[in-house]
């Protein structure tokens, strides 16, 4: 069965509040099988346009990822990412 991955790209515009979401989602969406493959770091960008930070989060399966991502606790504290930050998340399904 192939992973579930959620991809982050994010412009942080109010880093001291968005210090909560990042303590705050960690543990949730570890607890919902999540691994922290790439969070933040150095990024150089190729061809395109995209935000300032990147973050993949690997799950055991699609229906995973979409589960972690849509879980209400998660929804509650993305509500600050919402607020201190400009992002783009998905859900993809990995390969086998």
């Amino acid at each position: 069965m192939p992973k579930g991955y959620i991809i982050g790209h994010i412009t942080v515009n109010d880093p001291e509040a968005y210090k909560e979401y990042v303590e705050r989602d960690t543990p949730i969406l570890k607890a919902l099988g999540g691994q922290f493959i790439v969070r933040g770091g150095q990024a150089q960008v190729m061809e395109g346009d995209t935000l300032s930070r990147h973050v993949v989060i690997e799950f055991p399966s699609y229906e995973a990822a979409l589960a972690a991502y849509n879980d209400p606790e998660y929804q509650e504290v993305a509500d600050i990412r919402r607020r201190t930050a400009d992002s783009v998340i998905l859900v993809v399904e990995g390969t086998e």
